[in-house]
């Protein structure tokens, strides 16, 4: 599960491709549609995509590309790109620049590079399966927690948990010091520059999760489901990312008391 410095480069120049497209349609008419499932789509979120399958058709043809609004593309190197154009397009359509381009490059189904990039804020953090991350160039890391009663806990929204995730939530909250709600992977990657210490949510796909585990963890924090399972290419979409390891524990058994 090698990452090459070609593989550093190209995630570079595909996040530089997404905020070309993005740029010019921020706070200006953006063709916002409902897609099937009532999530809402811009012409920034398909444009960016397709700038960057359109670079690794021609970088990486070999590659898998599994993509938010146009699917997936079979590879045969055992290596598959993961893309979201625009995590948070409700912030994006709102004109608040806490949303981001989620890039991940999956080796065997895990994630070994994830890049989380902001192009309003010019804001780009890069994490690499054993490296330090990077926050435009620059190591940067988590803070430790030595308590849960005084950390930041962050979840986009309440409303995303079913019952008994929202039951498991509200035990978890009731046991931490502050609750912020909303920014998607905006959450994540300020843990990794060390603002907040907690982020847990659940119905997450591939694409929304695939990029921050390598940007976190390079950063000292640790990402798994709810059971305390590494995340994978195969894991179900509840998330938890804490920037201090050691609260890991306490976490899942918070999350662990379910209700109907």
């Amino acid at each position: 599960m090698s990452v090459t410095e070609a593989d550093i480069q190209l995630a570079h120049v595909l996040a530089d491709a997404a905020r070309a497209a993005i740029l010019p349609w921020w706070r200006v008419p953006h063709g916002l549609e409902a897609k099937g499932d009532s999530s809402p789509v811009t012409r920034a979120d398909r444009e960016a995509e397709a700038a960057m399958r359109r670079l690794l058709i021609a970088e990486r043809p070999m590659d898998g590309v599994i993509g938010e609004e146009e699917g997936a593309r079979e590879g045969t190197s055992g290596r598959t790109w993961v893309l979201d154009p625009i995590d948070g397009t409700r912030s994006f359509i709102a004109g608040r620049p806490i949303f981001g381009t989620l890039i991940a490059l999956m080796d065997g189904g895990w994630p070994v590079l994830g890049v989380i990039d902001q192009p309003i804020l010019s804001e780009r953090w890069l994490g690499v399966i054993g490296r330090p991350t990077l926050f435009n160039g620059k190591p940067c890391a988590t803070r430790s927690c030595g308590d849960l009663k005084a950390s930041v806990l962050a979840t986009t929204s309440p409303a995303l948990f079913d019952d008994g995730q929202l039951h498991a939530f509200e035990h978890l909250e009731a046991v931490c010091g502050h609750t912020v709600l909303g920014g998607d992977c905006y959450s994540y990657a300020t843990l990794a520059s060390g603002h907040v210490d907690l982020v847990v949510e659940a119905g997450l796909k591939l694409h929304d999760f695939a990029a921050l585990v390598p940007v976190v963890e390079g950063a000292g924090g640790r990402m798994c489901d709810w059971s305390g399972e590494p995340l994978t290419q195969a894991s179900k979409g509840e998330v938890i990312a804490a920037g201090d390891p050691a609260r890991i524990e306490e976490i899942v058994e918070a999350l662990g008391c379910r209700g109907g």
